[in-house]
């Protein structure tokens, strides 16, 4: 489907590109090469709404109990963003947000915000659950934000300016509108009506849009992205389906059981119990709530979430084709399904990391990346001497403790390390670093009288493991791998020496904090009193898996696997792609060797060494149509699909659709494939080898 012309377009554009030599420090889904792949963020970004300003993007999301709240970042090509200010400095000084007097405010908060620009001025608009609607206003993203308190609560909203009014759409499953006061004083009286019955399919999560003369909105209902249009915006409406199924392959993961919005807080010492969910189960995994941005060539692009097991739910960004009037989430000829990997939007951005993540305390100012567990006590806490000093307050535990800093753990896999000097500790307190989730786990130095013990607490299996040290000087690490919802905590009294401490430690999601796992700086006093403060330094995260220049074999000669039965694929002499020998199949055989040629942006051929000829798409790609030609067409080019850890998947740009086979029928690879199911195992994921001639 994809035309010569622009094929050509495609390797000019290519040719242009400055390639990515230094290893990425931190997740970007910039390939470096013209290319993407999801996720946007590899660390938890919820509910996020999108809008474009001239060439520019800006983007928000929910942040729940975490402040500095509402993160503004912005983008000149969807793909690389950077945090320009946060809306929300910090919550209003009431008990529940200030963790105090037995209350807290665990999964409240910001939820589902809502970013518009209007007659020079940005808007974020937010339900603070329990506390009511607020709007934040500034001339500039990067702040200062004004807020105003409209005390009403309106449920997962989204704005529309139409001339002098604003229209706020609202609600889950009824939608209902309601009419904003332009001058934000309050709500124009009577204005509240019902737009959508609950008998049309719609969700929650809303975005609302003015597109050529018609009103859409977009919602998500049960791991789906609906979409409602009405020429006028009182209605009627008429919904469809615009995403279904795309979970690229991510599956549910470990769930805390009993454990919601409004379950009292457990103690240190409450038994709880987690529940590996059914992986073949969609879910509320496939990408949902999310909507639609226009570029200023008038392409469209779908943003829009996934629940990516431990890290929490995340950002990914899809093409958007229009079809009868509605914007389908993917690419021509596989509508509501998302590549993993696909062809930026434009190249005016090299790639970087939105945050600033790790942090030697120096600067005078933290690292944009953290944030407060609730309001932080500001008398409490300095940065001082390239030491972040955390002052104890009492707490009864963990999630009790007040001035707790924590960041969002990065996936697939990161590392965060952090030196503890705890000699100004006093009687009672314990300081150090944590792994904040609902079962939670740290690691610690405690201090009882003049004797200091690291400490090891894990809350799910209720292990503790104390060792006494001849020096409160320690350094504190946190090893997390979210996509198998596994860590280890391990410590050092030495320069370089790590060991591990405790059992390997089970990361679940849960819905009373409402999000992925945090790395998190704390201290507390255990005695009910104020005590003295630990001395951090030199905190630093790792990503082991953020470079991927490596993940694309170009230039390689490899063998591919079938994921879903473990069958080499074979180039049959007879001119057809087919499943291997089950047993005997020997990758020396050069009928199973391919060479991965380059054919730029992303874009690879794939050549088979027994003499063959080129893997290329026949026909409509069905079974038996993936054939082997002796002359290289456009009908041959493959957008290789990065599934980390070895893995792939191979998208024809003849077809727009996916390689693969069903493993229980015996038949041949087609390219009729729309994308792959939970678990990868339908037969469209290999796993790839590099093999030497």
């Amino acid at each position: 489907m994809i035309s010569f012309k622009y094929y050509l377009l495609v390797l000019f554009v290519y040719a242009a590109l400055t390639m990515r030599t230094a290893a990425a420090q931190s997740w970007t889904a910039d390939n470096g090469n013209g290319t993407y792949t999801n996720p946007l963020f590899y660390d938890e970004f919820s509910d996020p709404d999108l809008i474009r300003v001239g060439t520019d993007y800006y983007i928000t999301g929910t942040t729940m109990h975490s402040v500095p709240g509402l993160p503004v970042l912005h983008s000149t090509d969807l793909v690389n963003w950077k945090l320009l200010s946060y809306a929300l400095p910090r919550f209003d000084d009431s008990d529940d947000f200030n963790l105090r007097n037995g209350k807290e405010a665990y999964g409240q908060g910001i939820w589902a915000p809502c970013i518009r620009y209007h007659n020079g001025n940005f808007y974020i608009f937010s339900n603070i659950n329990r506390h009511g609607l607020q709007v934040f206003t500034a001339k500039n993203p990067g702040g200062p934000w004004k807020r105003h308190d409209l005390a009403k609560p309106i449920y997962d909203l989204s704005a529309l300016f139409e001339v002098d009014r604003i229209y706020i759409v609202y609600g889950q499953s009824e939608i209902r509108m309601i009419e904003l006061k332009p001058d934000l004083s309050g709500f124009v009286p009577n204005s509240d009506r019902l737009l959508i019955p609950k008998s049309e399919a719609m969700g929650e999560g809303n975005h609302f849009y003015k597109i050529n003369g018609k009103y859409y909105i977009t919602n998500a209902d049960g791991g789906r992205l609906q979409c409602a249009r009405s020429a006028n915006i009182y209605g009627p409406y008429e919904t469809t389906v615009i995403s279904a199924k795309e979970t690229m392959g991510t599956s549910l993961g470990w769930f805390t059981n009993n454990m919601g919005q409004e379950t009292p807080l457990p103690s240190a010492s409450d038994s709880l119990t987690m529940t590996k969910l059914n992986g073949q189960v969609f879910g509320s995994v496939p990408m949902h709530q999310g909507g639609i941005v226009d570029t200023p060539d008038g392409g469209w692009w779908g943003f829009s979430m996934m629940d990516f097991r431990s890290v929490g739910r995340t950002t990914f960004l899809s093409p958007v084709t229009w079809a009868d009037g509605w914007p389908y989430f993917g690419i021509p000829g596989n509508p509501g399904r998302s590549p993993k990997t696909w062809f930026k939007p434009n190249n005016t951005s090299t790639p970087h990391a939105p945050y600033l993540r790790s942090d030697d305390f120096k600067s005078g100012r933290l690292s944009n990346a953290w944030q407060w567990n609730h309001n932080p006590v500001y008398t409490h806490w300095k940065l001082k001497h390239g030491e972040l000093q955390l002052y104890t307050l009492p707490a009864k535990d963990f999630l009790w403790a007040r001035n707790t800093l924590t960041q969002r753990g990065v996936g697939p896999q990161s590392e965060a390390t952090v030196t503890l000097d705890a000699s100004q500790l006093e009687d009672g307190d314990i300081a150090g670093l944590g792994l904040m989730n609902i079962p939670y786990a740290w690691v610690a130095v405690l201090r009882q009288g003049k004797q200091y013990t690291l400490r090891f607490f894990d809350q799910y299996k209720h292990q503790t493991i104390n060792i006494p040290l001849k020096s409160p000087r320690v350094s504190l690490r946190a090893f997390g791998d979210f996509d198998h919802d596994i860590a280890q905590l391990s410590f050092s009294t030495g320069a370089t020496r790590f060991e591990s401490i405790g059992d390997s430690i089970r990361l679940p999601y849960q819905l009373k904090t409402f999000q992925g796992t945090r790395f998190a700086l704390f201290a507390y006093n255990t005695l009910d009193k104020e005590g003295g403060y630990a001395a951090f330094s030199k905190f630093e995260l790792k990503e082991p898996m953020a470079d991927r220049s490596k993940n694309l074999p170009i230039g390689k000669i490899i063998t591919l696997t079938n994921l879903a039965d473990q069958r080499m694929v074979w180039a049959d002499p007879h001119g057809m792609l087919v499943p291997g020998d089950r047993y005997n199949a020997d990758e020396k055989d050069a009928g199973y060797r391919f060479k991965v040629l380059d054919r730029g942006n992303g874009l690879v051929v794939l050549q088979a060494l027994n003499g063959t000829g080129f893997v290329t798409i026949s026909g409509r790609g069905m079974a038996a149509d993936v054939r082997l030609a002796k002359q290289e067409t456009t009908a041959s080019l493959l957008m290789w699909q990065d599934m980390l850890r070895g893995e792939c998947m191979l998208l024809s740009l003849h077809t727009n659709r996916f390689i693969g086979l069903n493993p229980n029928t015996g038949e041949l690879y087609g390219a009729d494939w729309a994308g792959t199911l939970p678990g990868k195992k339908d037969g469209t994921v290999f796993t790839w080898h590099e093999v030497t001639q």
